[in-house]
């Protein structure tokens, strides 16, 4: 039998990895984890964990774009609410810790309060999010957008999926209503801040040797489509140095990005997706279309590390007498998490006997949409080899009861603080 820090060991179903094996089985995938915004595997999810936060005395309701919130009351009713959450969507055969730890994981921590018959003076409410992939529909972050007040309604419901369901209709299924997606929002004076447990999905706290860290900031990221617009030829009668090969180029171009991302300090630059025209296996490409994904700790380097990149791109395609477009696709910028809620969880876990480290998050998250709210925080769980979106993804349970822990710790230190 493997150990449990590879996720195959047995659980506790009560344990907080056992609920997560339990929410991992929420599936529609044929023998692996796939959990689409709402599908059958999503209501399942949220059916289930809604009965996990109503035997723990939380009030739940289903907001307009399918968020599944619980509520539980504080002693002072005039006082504001904290907002813990994260996602219950997944990505293709994906692994099960990924959103669905942060939840959790904070239900966990409201259970132990409980157990120890401690009320908060405020409120805490758990958030469920469902659309933070975006896999389904081509639009993201619909229930944290929806919660910031920041939800392009009309944009977002008029998106579709792969099989021509726009997210009106399919919230209608759902029994949502999407004329009140507005109501969903929060208002900004009665909210405390968002606090987002989640696994780092990077390697970082494991060649550290730390099971926490507390996140500095959410990476800006771009993404772009560019084409690459050359010469069909045959491919043994024209010339090598002659030709207008869109391919070649498009190489050169893919080589400089990888270039630019070990360059710059604090920036990534992947292509993900390449695709050639006419595509024999005889004929000199004519056009290529390829993705770039460009990451940074803040929107000035990112913007400043596409500039230098594009300029780089110009005398590629200049040499080979070749033309390209960039066509801008998401974008999003950088989400500083609040210095003194980085220090607050930073001295929580000192008081736990943890060591932590800080450290960016170069994955996009809800608490992206959120700071646009409240102040945000992240605390982030070491996950083996940083591997994510995975079903080889896997946590320890020690890791993830440390991370349980600095959150009481957390929502008793706010207490004696005096926050309402």
């Amino acid at each position: 039998m493997r150990s449990e820090a590879d996720g195959s060991m047995p659980h506790d179903p009560a344990s907080l990895l056992g609920r997560l094996d339990t929410l991992a089985r929420c599936t529609d995938g044929a023998g692996v984890l796939t959990r689409l915004y709402l599908t059958p595997a999503h209501e399942a999810a949220i059916r289930l964990a809604r009965g996990w936060m109503q035997q723990a005395g939380l009030a739940t309701r289903l907001d307009a774009a399918a968020t599944l919130v619980g509520r539980l009351e504080g002693s002072d009713p005039d006082a504001r609410t904290l907002l813990i959450g994260s996602h219950l969507d997944t990505v293709p055969d994906a692994g099960r810790y990924d959103g669905a730890l942060g939840i959790l994981a904070g239900l966990a921590a409201l259970e132990r309060l409980r157990d120890r018959d401690i009320r908060l003076p405020f409120a805490v409410e758990l958030l469920a999010f469902g659309d933070e992939e975006g896999v389904r529909f081509a639009r993201t972050l619909t229930g944290s957008r929806a919660c910031a007040g920041t939800l392009d309604a009309a944009l977002h419901l008029a998106s579709h999926d792969a099989e021509g369901i726009t997210l009106r209709d399919a919230l209608s299924a759902f029994g949502c209503d999407p004329d009140r997606l507005g109501d969903a929002a929060y208002r900004p004076d009665r909210v405390i801040a968002y606090l987002e447990p989640h696994i780092e999905q990077g390697p970082v706290l494991e060649q550290a040797a730390l099971p926490l860290g507390v996140v500095t900031a959410i990476n800006a990221a771009s993404r772009f489509i560019v084409t690459v617009c050359g010469e069909a030829g045959h491919a043994g009668t024209v010339p090598m140095d002659s030709r207008r090969d869109a391919l070649a180029t498009a190489a050169e171009m893919i080589v400089a990005t990888r270039g630019a991302g070990l360059a710059w300090p604090g920036v990534t630059a992947t292509v993900g997706q390449i695709r050639a025209w006419p595509g024999g296996v005889n004929v000199i490409a004519g056009e290529v279309e390829f993705s770039l994904d460009l990451r940074a700790s803040t929107d000035a380097l990112r913007d400043k590390a596409c500039a230098a990149l594009f300029h780089e791109w110009d005398a590629i395609t200049a040499e080979h007498g070749v033309t390209h477009s960039i066509a801008p696709g998401f974008s999003a910028s950088a989400a500083p998490c609040a210095e003194d809620w980085q220090a607050r969880l930073e001295r929580a876990a000192i008081a736990c006997g943890l060591e932590t480290k800080r450290l960016p998050s170069g994955a996009g998250h809800d608490a992206m949409a959120m700071a646009a709210l409240c102040p945000i925080a992240m605390l982030f769980v070491r996950c083996r080899g940083g591997i994510s979106h995975n079903p080889a993804e896997s946590i320890t349970g020690q890791d993830a009861e440390l991370a349980v822990d600095v959150i009481v710790r957390l929502l008793e230190d706010l207490a004696a603080e005096g926050i309402r």
